[in-house]
């Protein structure tokens, strides 16, 4: 699926790994990884448990973002964005993405999504609008601290880092709500 991709027309980067014991590449999150924020049965809203390799050798600190572009919102939905991730992690644990963020590595915090609530906010797409895909992406940067503003969008992230972009490692988690 090549439509509606978030990254087609920005600069090509390396790739490098990234895996997750909460969701496998192309496939349904768990409902640990929905909404319960937007009702969704067995929405958690915990982020998805994150663990990457190989990034650039230069990489001075990590960004992480979960998006959707399917949103019918004609903008997509951003729902986490993290910043200034040490250069030395390269794991999240699930349920990092919480609101206190107590389980991010010193210096990282997460911006508001596009609900405006600082931490992860799970899938919900509505009911009878087919797969919804979510681009999990850990964006490996060339500087330590990226400076956007805590109270910062998504997107503005997104804008700032794109010079600093070293190296992108994404997977891709889907969710269907069907109509009763």
């Amino acid at each position: 699926m090549s439509l509606n991709n978030p990254y087609a027309r920005l600069p090509e980067v390396p790739t490098f790994g990234v895996t997750s014991a909460s969701v496998k590449d192309g496939e349904p999150f768990a409902a640990a990884q929905l909404s319960g924020i937007f009702g969704m049965p067995g929405g958690a809203d915990s982020s998805p448990a994150l663990a990457w390799s190989g990034a650039p050798t230069n990489t001075r600190s990590y960004a992480v973002t979960v998006y959707n572009p399917e949103a019918p919102t004609g903008s997509g939905f951003w729902h986490w964005a993290v910043a200034n991730i040490p250069a030395d992690t390269s794991t999240l644990v699930e349920g990092a993405g919480n609101e206190d963020g107590i389980d991010l590595p010193a210096g990282a915090f997460q911006l508001p999504n596009d609900a405006r609530m600082a931490h992860y906010l799970g899938a919900a797409p509505p009911a009878g609008h087919g797969v919804f895909r979510y681009f999990i992406t850990v964006h490996a940067l060339d500087v330590d601290d990226i400076e956007v503003p805590r109270d910062s969008t998504p997107a503005y992230l997104g804008f700032t880092m794109a010079s600093h972009i070293l190296g992108r490692a994404t997977l891709i988690a889907t969710a269907e709500t069907h109509s009763s």
